[in-house]
């Protein structure tokens, strides 16, 4: 069974690797799809999110790296996907995932959302909080993987 873990991933954190190796002892595949917003102004273009993202799933076989645009189920069933893969922090993420979950739906009856809890040491962890505390030059190593760190402080302009 094939299933797809959407999000923007800017940047993947350790709590995102969590979700996709898990996702990857579970299922068959995951395609891990990359949303491109146009509405929103990403710190790493989306190749750069590939690129990363393909860095550090490189030990998962059955993990593919890919992007989209439009509605996640569309793409979903394009890429006959059975299952959308969402991991969940907090009660408040749980509340938009399963609002997302029930509209995902009404629109792609024969596509199911699957829930991971994110181990609790990532439950805090965001890519906004990676990016605020990297951007006032915060160590970010114990939250990214070190390349994904590196390219940060990179594009911050802050030598480490």
């Amino acid at each position: 069974m094939i299933a797809i873990y959407p999000g923007s991933f800017d940047p993947i954190t350790f709590g995102h690797l969590d979700i996709i190796t898990r996702g990857s002892e579970l299922f068959e595949q995951v395609i891990v799809a990359v949303l491109c917003n146009p509405s929103k102004q990403p710190l790493f273009t989306v190749e750069k999110r590939i690129e990363q993202i393909r860095y550090c799933t490189q030990n998962l076989p059955n993990v593919e790296i890919d992007s989209f645009t439009g509605l996640t189920v569309t793409y979903a069933k394009l890429k006959s996907a059975k299952v959308l893969l969402r991991g969940l922090r907090v009660l408040s993420d749980f509340e938009k995932e399963l609002q997302m979950a029930h509209t995902n739906k009404t629109l792609q009856g024969e596509i199911e959302t699957v829930f991971l809890a994110t181990a609790k040491e990532y439950s805090f962890l965001s890519s906004s909080v990676v990016k605020e505390i990297a951007q006032f030059g915060g160590e970010i190593t114990h939250l990214v993987p070190k390349k994904v760190a590196e390219d940060i402080y990179k594009t911050y302009g802050i030598t480490t």
